[in-house]
């Protein structure tokens, strides 16, 4: 009974190991049919990089990573290349998770994982290394400019990839620059060009270069202004009302220039301010306190600056109060008179048009019969009054 217990106990144990040699066969034929999983991974220059290989089910068969120059970086959890910036994160039979630290330019390129079966099975894996671009510089500010100047204004940004995208704006209106791209190793150097021919309306205008680039959360910007001098234009703004005697008057001299014309000169009659106890000069103002007829003339303001001299006239009438009234020119009047002339000029036309009307299309016929034959003056009028009793029934008419 023992024994027979025994030589059960036998078989039963030979069969089990049938059986799981050829489980483990068939596993092991299963692992070697699969390929490594791993992902593509992009990172900004300076950050970090995890690389990661799985495989579903392996029979303890190792995972190894290799970089773009094939050199072995982790084979297992042994690692096989002496760059202190890579480190093991996770090695399993399944999984191989390695870490690359301060990802650099040299970095980018295609990461091999190998699994060791017969034959040996690789999947590639693209590390994207981002170029961070550096902030904008824009050259070719020449302070000040000269109103006419032509000027090219360039920005430029260093290190970016993929290439970087600049964008100009002339105060918050965008303008198109023209684009020149330089490959530096694997990274690019933008540079794009404004030329324009400046003028006063550019002073204080700001130039403001942008830089776009997909490693970049927040555009990076730098702005300049630009100065331009140019020649003085003056101009004197003067009261609304006109100047009457005994007023008070004052004249500005109002300029634009760059840089600012001064000082302001006050002349009258091309020669001094004749009175300078009445006409006070402050800045830019004339004030004459209490005008009278010898006031009259022509005023002149001048300023320079080093690109030139401008001025301008003001031509002077005081009036007297009491010829204009309080109020200057009797406007009511000069109408009054002007309503006057049109409508007898309107009355005469109409008179004269009936008048044509009445008589248009009549004329009389031998009205002077016989006074051509009369010996005398006398006789020649007797004769045409003569003819002219009978003038209605010689009238004519037509149509």
């Amino acid at each position: 009974m023992i024994f027979k217990q025994h030589l059960v106990f036998i078989l039963y144990s030979l069969c089990a190991s049938v059986f799981k040699v050829a489980g483990t066969k068939s596993k092991a034929k299963g692992g070697q049919g699969q390929f490594p999983i791993t992902q593509n991974v992009t990172v900004v220059e300076g950050g970090s990089a995890n690389m990661t290989c799985r495989v579903d089910y392996n029979d303890n068969t190792s995972l190894q990573w290799s970089n773009p120059a094939q050199q072995t970086l982790f084979f297992g959890d042994k690692k096989a290349l002496r760059d202190n910036r890579i480190e093991l994160i996770r090695a399993s039979s399944q999984e191989l998770t390695i870490k690359i630290g301060d990802v650099s330019l040299s970095d980018d390129g295609l990461y091999t994982c190998s699994l060791f079966t017969m034959p040996v099975k690789t999947t590639k894996a693209f590390l994207t290394v981002l170029g961070v671009p550096s902030r904008p510089e824009i050259t070719g500010f020449t302070k000040p400019a000269m109103e006419g100047d032509i000027i090219t204004l360039t920005c430029s940004t260093l290190g970016s990839k993929p290439a970087a995208n600049i964008r100009w704006f002339r105060n918050d209106k965008e303008v198109q620059g023209s684009k020149e791209l330089n490959a530096t190793g694997k990274s690019f150097t933008v540079r794009s060009s404004l030329q324009f021919q400046v003028d006063k309306g550019e002073d204080g205008v700001a130039y403001t270069c942008s830089v776009e680039h997909v490693s970049l959360s927040n555009l990076y910007t730098t702005t300049e202004v630009l100065e331009v001098h140019y020649a003085p234009r003056l101009e004197i703004s003067k009261p609304q009302i006109d100047p009457l005697e005994g007023q008070y008057f004052k004249l500005e001299c109002v300029s634009i220039g760059n840089p600012i014309p001064e000082p302001v000169l006050w002349s009258k009659d091309g020669g001094e301010l004749p009175d300078i106890e009445r006409m006070i000069v402050e800045g830019r103002e004339l004030t004459i306190t209490t005008l009278n007829k010898t006031d009259n003339g022509t005023y002149r303001c001048e300023a320079s600056n080093h690109l030139g001299t401008s001025t301008a006239e003001y031509k002077l009438f005081v009036y007297d109060p009491n010829a204009l009234g309080q109020h200057g020119p009797d406007h009511a009047l000069i109408g009054g008179v002007v309503a006057v002339v049109v409508f007898i000029t309107l009355c005469l036309i109409i008179v004269l048009g009936r008048y044509l009307a009445r008589h248009k299309g009549t004329y009389l016929t031998h009205e002077a019969k016989g006074a051509e034959d009369a010996p005398d003056a006398d006789t020649a009028i007797i004769n045409a009054e003569g003819n002219h009793v009978h003038a209605e029934e010689k009238k004519e008419y037509f149509i």
